[in-house]
């Protein structure tokens, strides 16, 4: 089987924003673009990581890890979990939430949290499996745009 080598974005490059606009198709169906101003952005932030997994010279998953400290403790999200349709069933997603798991855990104490809709069964299984626990809450959203 082939290997997926993950790393942490460090640079703006566009081909890192090419594969993250191609991965976050597969995601969401909102039709948002990510610009290289938005990667700069990102590489430039303590607080944000944006991981990639490559395989045979391909990027065919990606993981975002964010973090912030509030009075109740540090807080880590992981968030824009998505692998590649042509290679989902080869444990890329269940590689790229351990390592940000690790990662995070080198961070120092604190929580992380994910959300995840009920409609993605295999998400939620591949979470759960994680360490992960259900939560009762309500999340909330409103757009700043």
């Amino acid at each position: 089987m082939d290997e997926l080598e993950i790393f942490e974005v460090t640079e703006a490059c566009d081909c890192y924003v090419e594969s993250v606009n191609r991965l976050l198709a597969q995601l969401s169906t909102s039709g948002r673009v990510f610009t290289a101003g938005q990667l700069q952005e990102m590489v430039e932030s303590a607080a944000s990581h944006l991981f990639l997994g490559k395989c045979n010279g391909e990027f065919v998953a990606m993981l975002t890890l964010g973090e912030y400290l509030a009075p109740t403790g540090r807080k880590m999200w992981i968030e824009d979990v998505v692998v590649d349709a042509a290679v989902r069933g080869r444990s890329f997603g269940r590689a790229m939430v351990e390592y940000a798991v690790e990662y995070a855990q080198r961070l120092g104490n604190g929580a992380l949290m994910l959300t995840s809709r009920p409609s993605r069964v295999a998400a939620n299984a591949l979470y759960r499996s994680c360490g992960f626990e259900q939560r009762e809450t309500n999340v909330y959203k409103m757009n700043m745009d």
